[in-house]
């Protein structure tokens, strides 16, 4: 899945068997839903692996029962909607990956499974009385103050960026030719892409050195990287790049992806293309919300934690207990965890 060039649109895989699913696709479509989903159809039926690839009133179907979870875990996915006839089976494990996925899904109150622990809000999904369970809790005031803060957050920074570059980006180019910003692809909320934008503190060649250091990444598995004294950084750990990273001021081009709606202030970080692939199925959990500039990672430690699976639970704590407060006291932290050089983000 490429990056989101449909707006505000989500992604919505509708989980099915062939013989309904084209009624399914229709009351979906016919009920004004059309306008605000991207639909794909997931097929449960024995032979749906031999449909993958092929379009039911010109949805494509994407994955069978045998690849869901790979093809959730992938993909650009906002919620499902289990739409199963009574007679068919209820995947039960599947639905309890999904929540721990972080997604949000709609449930045929037919086929309703009371799930502890979770958000459950009855709804209407096209001709559906839905069942919708998300691990994510957060009301449309609450998201609405979150977004506020970000708008405000996002301006401040934005101005605080426009001053930076008029003071660093000569010194960049002084010691390092080349672009000002350095800009990556990552993966978002619930698996939409864009591309991040950082004040370059590396050499221009830092990505294609990236594989000749794998070797050293202190992050087991690969699921991130990071190693001590990288020999990319623009004149070492005292130079000007390590400067830049020891006080994060690489990180402020980021406000503008904050602005944009694409990160938030507070959030995971966004994993690269490459280390995304790389994910297991409890790792999605990250993507349940925007990334962030900063997290309870960040202020727990940050450069100090090195196992992933930590950072996963890091992140997921933050998610299961979200609040404006809880917030706002990410941010202080980190303010004082940058001050006092706590490690880099």
């Amino acid at each position: 899945m490429t990056h989101d060039r449909k707006g505000k649109k989500k992604s919505l895989i509708i989980v099915t068997v062939w013989d309904v699913a084209a009624t399914v696709i229709e009351n979906v479509r016919t009920s004004n839903y059309a306008s605000q989903y991207m639909l794909r159809v997931v097929l449960m039926d024995a032979e749906g692996r031999e449909r993958i690839g092929q379009r039911i009133n010109g949805v494509e179907i994407g994955a069978c029962g045998d690849t869901v979870i790979e093809f959730v875990c992938r993909e650009w996915v906002d919620e499902v909607l289990i739409a199963l006839p009574r007679e068919a089976p209820f995947p039960d494990g599947f639905y309890r990956y999904l929540i721990e996925m972080g997604v949000t899904v709609h449930l045929n109150l037919l086929k309703a499974v009371k799930q502890d622990g979770h958000r459950q809000d009855v709804k209407k999904l096209g001709e559906y009385t839905v069942l919708s369970s998300s691990f994510y809790r957060i009301s449309v005031k609450q998201a609405a103050c979150k977004r506020l803060l970000d708008i405000i957050g996002g301006i401040v920074g934005c101005v605080l960026t426009l001053m930076l570059v008029i003071v660093i980006g000569p010194v960049i180019c002084f010691y390092s030719p080349g672009p000002i910003f350095f800009v990556q692809e990552r993966v978002g909320k619930n698996g939409r892409r864009f591309f991040m934008y950082k004040f370059r503190s590396m050499y221009p060649d830092a990505e294609e050195r990236k594989k000749e250091l794998t070797e050293k990444n202190q992050v087991k598995d690969g699921m991130m990287f990071k190693i001590e004294n990288d020999p990319r950084i623009i004149g070492g750990e005292r130079g000007i790049g390590g400067f830049i990273r020891k006080y994060s001021l690489d990180e402020f081009p980021q406000f503008w992806n904050v602005l944009k709606g694409e990160m938030s202030l507070i959030g995971s970080r966004p994993p690269t293309v490459d280390e995304w692939m790389k994910y297991e199925w409890h790792h999605r959990i990250r993507l349940a919300t925007k990334p962030g500039i900063t997290g309870l990672w960040q202020i727990s430690g940050r450069s100090k934690i090195k196992d992933f699976e930590e950072v996963v639970r890091l992140d997921k704590e933050y998610v299961d207990n979200w609040s404006l407060k809880g917030d706002i006291r990410i941010l202080v932290k980190t303010v004082k965890a940058v001050v006092t050089k706590d490690g880099a983000c």
